[in-house]
């Protein structure tokens, strides 16, 4: 008995390079390839690249965030100076507090507004 082996359908561009990649048929493709073709594995490896990176970059958003408010927390607790810190990072950290508590304001009067206490 034989393994059914998964396959795509593919469509190239006129330079002959893989332009779109799907398991199912569609109208435009031009070919099938084996899940195991190097051209197919290529295709893919590329795609888990760039979604580790979306994932890498989101990381660094939310730890950015951690940071900040860990640094609020050592601060207000006392344990901690903003001015410990080189001028350029005191900075950087301002500015996103200020950015941080323009949006909050914004927020407020979005709330505000949908209940209907602004006008």
């Amino acid at each position: 008995m034989t393994r059914m082996e998964a396959l795509f359908y593919v469509q190239r561009d006129q330079a002959g390079q893989l332009e779109r990649v799907e398991p199912v048929p569609y109208a435009d493709h031009t070919e099938v390839l084996p899940a195991d073709h190097a051209e197919i594995q290529e295709w893919f490896a590329d795609d888990v690249v760039e979604n580790s990176l979306k994932q890498l970059k989101q990381s660094d958003l939310d730890m950015i965030r951690v940071l900040e408010d860990l640094i609020e927390v050592l601060t207000a607790k006392g344990v901690f100076s903003i001015t410990d810190l080189p001028a350029g990072a005191q900075a950087k950290l301002l500015n996103r507090s200020t950015a941080r508590k323009a949006l909050g304001s914004l927020n407020n009067l979005i709330e505000e507004e949908e209940e209907g206490g602004l006008i």
